[in-house]
């Protein structure tokens, strides 16, 4: 017979409440404090519903009314420099946390509206109608919210999409000799979503002090939470990860502040990451100021029963109970609240001439300039001001022969030895003798505890980084194994860490590098084997590089990390094993973003290509040397940092080109090189562009199939030749 043996959670998880001798006990600081901010909040949140049902917010509007007492309740348990940072849903937790920042220290009574409150209501309100006020200057609206001076590091409009950032800024927090902690702030939607509960796996691994704030506001848009999954205990996802939990009354402000000061110095003590389900209720749709009855998945009695609840009624009752403040004093702090709302309207809009009585508009010079647009998609580079910049050409350093892997391994603990906030983390970076091919052993040998293993979890470590880069104490090097996984990283690569620059505002420096290899021809088939070029170059925030032997690696990654953009190194494995001149001891030079390389010279056409490429493209030269050409390596791919000039230098002479590329032509990086070099130099073409690619299918397993979805040299030589004959 079997023998069962019931097992137990290494954590607790516990339902946390409060008695009414809790309240009695609680300070009166902390009860007008909450009751305070939870009044302004609501009435900041009333009067965007009122702006939003004038058509005066462009895009959506998250109302929070109802969630305060979570809000107020876990901020007010955190310290000035501890991290917050939040959903689509989070006007609350960002204005309780904005608040904190600029309010004296507790007095005993009800907190005044400052000029500084009044500012973080302007700017906030400014953001939330998109204009050049507002905390991201616009861009941001009502679902991206960032203040990094208050420690408020983002609210995110991805379900979940902030988690794994918040990872990052809390991984700094630890590695910076703090006892500072990070909060995450989501809904029940998002606890179901890989990134979030990857991040949980991650953040309990490496004990970094995170809280995993959940608000169960019991509906993901229309879909109820128990119609989404088997445990609607949300907090029960903790003892899987050995994380502590916590489920709290979240209409309880009281219960929330006291299950949070747990967590905190949980987190504080070294203890590792935690969760706070708070159970409450949003009392208007998932946007705008109708509630759920009106559009049929919720019943009125319901959300009656849930209004009876209401925080700000409890909060009021309490201190009113307790003789804390006179119902006047509390009438005429909100009073106050929406007033502040109306004056920083009033600076906002005017009446619209010849309008209906009441009828306003955005005043025309609050708006954002146009010319704005663009701004800040990417840094200006200042950042490399003072490089030493060479080429291989004029090197006074010794060169000698290298292998490419060996220089690649070289390079980063050269700049991990002086710079020690470089931090390397990836999938077994940390074994197998400096990872799968040896490109961390010499950092590995050198700086064991800043070559991070990471689980298997490219969007739980892609966005810890993003967040470490977000934060600025460190700086992440991302390894991806395989250039296809980027896939499984899309949102924290491309919506994430590409867009965060711009999106909050054009001034947040990512200084983030991913570092990922192409292993066409390795017989790894379709999912370890694309060029990634085409489809990274379309992301606007993100800089892209592409060496091709071992000197142009050494300056390329230099560049790469000094840089406060986010940078991709792409790697091909067939260079690895390669060799080629490369420094023996100066591993200090860059090379300058924005600079290709021209390999050869010739009159009768122009090949472009990048990577493992160039080489082909040499073979296929010498192998049809009735064609004289240009030879450009671009090393720089993404639109910004492309060297027109010597590109334009050269069609200019040649009046031909061919661009060259190894992988499938679905993602073809060429396509859109040779739409752009035919709309600036039709005038100087004798043709269309030629190009070289794969085929249309992902390279195959079987090496006949594998070699016939790829180029090579000898695709290079029949264009080449064809082109002779034309």
């Amino acid at each position: 017979m079997p023998t069962r043996k019931n097992l137990r959670a290494a954590s607790p998880w516990v339902e946390l409440r409060v008695s009414a001798g809790d309240w009695d006990t609680a300070s009166p600081e902390l009860l007008l404090r909450m009751l305070g901010q939870a009044l302004w909040i609501r009435a900041f949140e009333e009067y965007v519903l009122e702006l939003a049902g004038a058509g005066l917010v462009h895009g959506p509007a998250h109302s929070s009314i109802g969630q305060e007492g979570g809000a107020v309740g876990s901020v007010l348990a955190l310290r000035d420099g501890d991290f917050v940072n939040g959903s689509h849903r989070g006007h609350h937790q960002f204005l309780a946390k904005a608040f904190e920042h600029v309010l004296a220290p507790a007095d005993g009574s009800l907190p005044e509206i400052t000029d500084e409150v009044r500012r973080v209501l302007h700017r906030a309100l400014a953001e939330i109608c998109g204009l050049a006020d507002g905390f991201c200057r616009g861009r941001g609206g009502s679902m991206h919210l960032q203040w990094r001076e208050a420690g408020a590091m983002g609210t995110n409009a991805i379900v979940g999409g902030g988690v794994p950032q918040a990872a990052g800024f809390a991984f700094n927090q630890k590695h910076s000799g703090t006892d500072a902690v990070t909060v995450t702030y989501f809904g029940d939607g998002a606890v179901n979503i890989g990134s979030v509960l990857e991040t949980m796996n991650l953040a309990a691994a490496w004990k970094l002090p995170l809280c995993f704030f959940i608000e169960n506001n019991q509906y993901a848009v229309s879909t109820p939470v128990a119609a989404a999954t088997a445990e609607p205990r949300l907090s029960g996802r903790g003892p899987g990860f050995n994380i502590p939990s916590w489920r709290v009354d979240g209409m309880d402000p009281l219960a929330v502040h006291t299950a949070m000061s747990e967590a905190v110095a949980h987190m504080r003590a070294g203890g590792g990451p935690t969760i706070v389900e708070a159970d409450l209720y949003r009392f208007f749709h998932q946007n705008g100021a109708y509630p759920g009855s009106a559009f049929g998945y919720r019943s009125k009695a319901e959300e009656q029963s849930w209004r009876a609840r209401d925080p700000l009624a409890r909060l009021r009752e309490q201190a009113l109970r307790r003789g804390l403040v006179t119902e006047e004093r509390i009438d005429a702090s909100l009073a106050a609240a929406q007033r502040a709302m109306r004056d920083t309207g009033d600076t906002l809009l005017e009446p619209v001439p010849g309008g209906r009585p009441g009828e306003r508009r955005v005043r025309a010079d609050r708006w954002p300039d146009p010319g704005f647009v663009d701004v800040g998609v990417r840094g200006d580079l200042r950042e490399l001001d003072g490089s030493r910049y060479a080429e291989a050409e004029g090197f006074d350093g010794e060169l000698a022969e290298r292998r490419f892997i060996d220089v690649v391994s070289d390079v980063m603990a050269r700049r991990m030895e002086q710079d020690p906030s470089i931090v390397v983390l990836g999938e077994d970076v940390d074994g197998l003798k400096g990872g799968t091919n040896g490109a961390t052993r010499k950092p590995l040998e050198l700086f064991p505890d800043r070559v991070l293993g990471t689980p298997i979890s490219e969007n739980a470590f892609a966005g810890l980084g993003g967040g470490m880069a977000l934060d600025g104490r460190f700086r992440p090097v991302v390894e991806f194994m395989y250039a296809d996984f980027m896939w499984v990283a899309a949102d924290q690569l491309f919506n994430q860490i590409a867009k965060a620059r711009h999106m909050f505002g054009g001034e947040s420096a990512v200084p983030f590098v991913l570092r990922s290899k192409l292993a066409a021809g390795t017989g790894y088939g379709s999912q370890h084997s694309m060029d990634p070029s085409g489809v990274l170059t379309t992301a606007p925030g993100l800089r892209v590089v592409a060496p091709s032997d071992p000197f142009d690696y050494v300056g390329l990654m230099n560049t790469a990390l000094a840089c406060d953009d986010p940078v991709v190194v792409l790697e091909h494995v067939d260079l690895y094993t390669s060799t080629g001149t490369g420094p023996v001891s100066d591993l200090d030079y860059r090379i300058p973003v924005g600079r290709a390389a021209l390999r050869r010279t010739g009159d009768d056409l122009t090949v472009i290509s990048y990577l493992s490429m160039v080489r082909h493209c040499a073979e296929a030269l010498d192998l049809v040397p009735e064609v004289s050409a240009d030879l450009i390596d671009l090393r720089w791919l993404d639109r910004a940092s492309l060297d027109w000039e010597c590109v334009e230098a050269s069609v200019k002479k040649t009046n031909k080109v061919l661009i060259v590329e190894q992988g499938a032509v679905g993602t073809s990086y060429g396509g859109w090189l040779a739409d752009e070099i035919q709309r600036r130099l039709f005038d100087w073409l004798d043709g269309p562009v030629e190009r070289v690619t794969g085929a249309e299918a992902s390279p195959s397993i079987s090496k006949v199939l594998e070699r016939a979805a790829i180029a090579r040299t000898e695709e290079v030589v029949a264009a080449l030749r064809e082109l002779a004959g034309s």
